[in-house]
């Protein structure tokens, strides 16, 4: 607030240029680099590059618990019946099923 007039119409900008001015910036975007990189190897280990790196890049270090994460697999199919008036293919030489 030192040189600033809370009174004229810019005053919050200059305000919010201030303390933007004192934002380390270039080790924010150092570190965000460092994140996302840790997090693509732990990714490309666990076969999930892709969400490992937009988790970290969204959440920081907190994304890296993206691979450990389980994987959610469809639950599976259920055996289809004939359509009435179909009736089944033969069974495949070999096979123990009628």
């Amino acid at each position: 607030m030192q040189g600033v007039d809370p009174t004229e119409p810019g005053a919050f900008m200059h305000v919010f240029t201030n303390l933007m001015g004192l934002v380390p910036w270039g080790e924010l975007v150092v570190w965000q680099v460092v994140f996302v990189l840790v997090g693509a190897l732990l990714g490309w280990w666990r076969g999930m590059l892709k969400a490992t790196v937009i988790a970290s890049l969204i959440l920081g270090p907190f994304g890296w618990i993206a691979p450990f994460l389980p994987r959610s697999e469809p639950p599976p199919l259920p055996v289809s019946a004939p359509a009435p008036g179909q009736s089944r293919p033969p069974p495949l030489p070999g096979s123990k099923k009628p």
